[in-house]
């Protein structure tokens, strides 16, 4: 299911049914091979042949969560892998020493393996994550934290801590999920017992950001796209999340990486860079170009409309993968206070990019389409994932209708 190449040396999960377990099952594995020698390195896992064989397509949530911690493992000991092969020395005991020193060591040192896997993965938004999260730690605990320091009541401290230093909610969801994923790591390679592992019911629980989702009305869609206050700058950044709501709640990262050979007669084509690195099945996304989307482009586009130039011009395509993250994030952040000032003039709170993905969904559903034409044009993989998606909107309307319930004064 998960297995790569680099150069003579290959990297795969499999199933090992050399020996069976007393319960019927046996060990998933990851396997390593190189000039026919092969290693093996547990996943903590054991699953039956016919759960092995269903594993890639099954959608329970037993299924999913598997495959995410299968996932986990392969990644971790693949990282490593093309690591020592970029750097021409690899050999087995030269891999096993940096999976010892990675999991035995620190969970400091194993967030710097992490970090350096995630950057020859070039996934730099994670690596962003684990850098800061890593910050934090050492700010809080130290340069050398062992993985048994790690508890429920240590967590909970280390949550403290973060709110003390004015982060919020969501920060703390983040940091302490990126925690909880190296103490994974650790649990299946044995450095800590079950009993020693911190997060859970009665242990310690990851808090739900306070984030809130807003999906607008179409009458605040309209407050937004048609407001103006005579600034050229106010007028581009309202216009770019105008064409994200209309090209199917597209995120500004895909936005701004859309290019002109994206546009296919009156269609754009793209894929979700969110999930195109982890999605076994790639979903292109379509979107039809409105009047309003084309009017856009005239205005707002790159005059040279060459299969290869980006249709917004922020990037040119000469950046590496840390500048690229750096130029998105920044005119995202410009976009997000134009918005906010914008919400501030037309009554509406809490406006930003990731409200013209909410407002498409929920514009979409409130007027009664398919749910799985909504689903397919979010680039969702699959129902359940649109309709918990669209849940919270829902949730967000019924409390606003049930305030009306009491509202004598009015």
């Amino acid at each position: 299911m998960f297995n790569s190449a680099h150069g003579s040396i290959t990297v795969a999960a499999f199933c090992d049914d050399r020996r069976e377990t007393q319960d019927g099952k046996f060990p998933i594995k990851i396997r390593v091979t190189h000039k026919r020698n092969r290693v093996y390195y547990p996943t903590g896992k054991k699953l039956t042949p016919d759960e092995w064989e269903k594993l890639p397509t099954g959608k329970g949530a037993i299924f999913i969560k598997l495959r995410d911690e299968i996932q986990a493992s392969f990644k971790l000991v693949e990282g490593h892998v093309i690591a020592l092969y970029r750097e021409d020395r690899f050999s087995f005991e030269a891999l096993d020493i940096q999976l010892r020193k990675c999991l035995a060591d620190s969970i400091n040192t194993a967030f710097d393996a992490k970090i350096e896997a995630l950057k020859n993965e070039s996934a730099i938004s994670s690596q962003w994550i684990y850098q800061a999260t890593k910050k934090s730690i050492e700010a809080f605990a130290g340069e050398r934290v062992r993985f048994t320091d790690v508890t429920a009541d240590w967590l909970k401290r280390f949550q403290a801590h973060l709110l003390s230093k004015g982060k919020s909610y969501t920060t703390v969801s983040i940091y302490t999920r990126s925690i909880m994923a190296l103490m994974n790591d650790a649990k299946r390679a044995g450095i800590i017992k079950e009993g020693q592992y911190p997060f859970g019911k009665g242990r310690y629980e990851i808090p739900t950001g306070e984030g809130r989702k807003l999906a607008l009305t179409m009458q605040q869609i309209k407050a937004v796209v048609t407001y103006t206050d005579g600034r050229e700058t106010t007028e581009k950044y309202r216009d770019l999340w105008f064409f994200s709501y209309l090209c199917n709640g597209i995120n500004f990262t895909d936005l701004l990486k859309l290019k002109y050979g994206n546009i296919v007669g009156d269609e754009i084509y793209f894929y979700r860079q969110k999930t195109i690195r982890t999605s076994k099945v790639k979903k292109e996304i379509q979107a039809t170009i409105t009047p309003e989307m084309q009017a856009i482009i005239d205005r707002w586009g790159n005059p040279e409309k060459k299969p290869d130039n980006y249709i917004f011009p922020y990037l040119t395509g000469g950046e590496n993968k840390i500048q690229e993250k750096s130029i998105i994030h920044d005119v995202t952040k410009r976009t997000n206070k134009r918005l906010k000032e914008i919400g501030t003039a037309v009554g509406i709170e809490g406006l930003t990019t990731y409200t013209a993905r909410h407002s498409y969904a929920t514009v979409l559903k409130r007027s009664g389409a398919n749910i799985a034409f909504i689903s397919e044009s979010l680039g969702h993989s699959d129902l359940k994932t649109t309709e918990n998606y669209l849940a919270s909107f829902e949730k967000e309307e019924r409390q606003k209708n049930a305030a009306l319930l009491t509202k004598f004064d009015d």
